[in-house]
């Protein structure tokens, strides 16, 4: 009499092996991710790492020129000749206050040798050099705020984009597999979410420092306002005195 042997089925065996081989490490998602997902991700990686070099440099930059601007003030409202602190600070301009500044007492020193110069142009032509460069300063200071800005708003979605094209192929695979079991769908599945999570990571920084540096530009270009208004007061009562 003859037995028959039973063999044990070895599809789910071999289903589990195939997962526990799949890599799930954060290096091991990008390297199996789809060849668009990876590009998109690398673009992420990319703006993030320039946005962090320019979070950094905007901070360092504002601190400084908050520094300087006491600094300024304090030897300003000292009580000591302006022409003395011009003669120190119109050699070497190193911030946009002490520019302010420079600007005011060069036009101010250059109109000194006319003839009876005409008190009220004068002051117009201070209060706009001032105005000027006050202006000129204050677009250097918000360079790349504008990448900060884009990318806080863009990221998100493009890393989104990265996700649904990744899920796409996913279940391309699964349909040609017919095996839609969740081992076989998590691999694809956290690796098209992997995008999504880069997106997020180069986002949240940008828009936080976007945020936090338009404040502090905003706080700096009404110091430099207030500064100008008040220089503005006290040429116009000078030259109201030199009459």
């Amino acid at each position: 009499m003859e037995t028959t042997t039973q063999l044990p089925d070895l599809t789910g065996i071999a289903t589990t092996a195939q997962v526990m081989t799949h890599d799930l490490s954060l290096w091991g998602l990008f390297m199996s991710a789809d060849f668009i997902v990876k590009i998109v991700m690398i673009g992420l990686l990319a703006a993030s790492f320039w946005s962090w070099t320019i979070i950094f440099s905007k901070a360092m930059r504002l601190k400084s020129l908050f520094s300087a601007a006491n600094h300024f003030e304090d030897s300003f409202w000292s009580g000591g000749s302006l022409d003395a602190l011009y003669e120190r600070v119109g050699k070497k301009v190193g911030d946009p206050m002490s520019a302010v500044f420079s600007a005011a007492m060069r036009e101010w020193k250059r109109s000194t040798g006319t003839a009876r110069p005409s008190s009220v142009t004068l002051q117009e032509r201070i209060e706009r050099a001032m105005q000027v460069v006050s202006n000129r300063e204050m677009d250097k200071l918000e360079r790349h705020m504008g990448f900060l800005a884009s990318l806080g708003s863009t990221a998100t979605f493009v890393g989104l984009f990265g996700t649904v094209w990744g899920i796409m192929n996913s279940f391309q695979s699964i349909a040609a597999a017919q095996n839609t079991s969740l081992a076989v769908v998590a691999p694809g599945i956290a690796e098209a979410l992997f995008a999504t999570a880069i997106g997020l990571v180069a986002a949240i920084p940008a828009v936080i420092a976007y945020q936090k540096f338009a404040l502090e530009l905003n706080r700096y270009a009404n110091r430099l306002d207030s500064f100008s208004n008040e220089f503005g007061a006290i040429i116009s009562r000078q030259l109201e005195e030199g009459r």
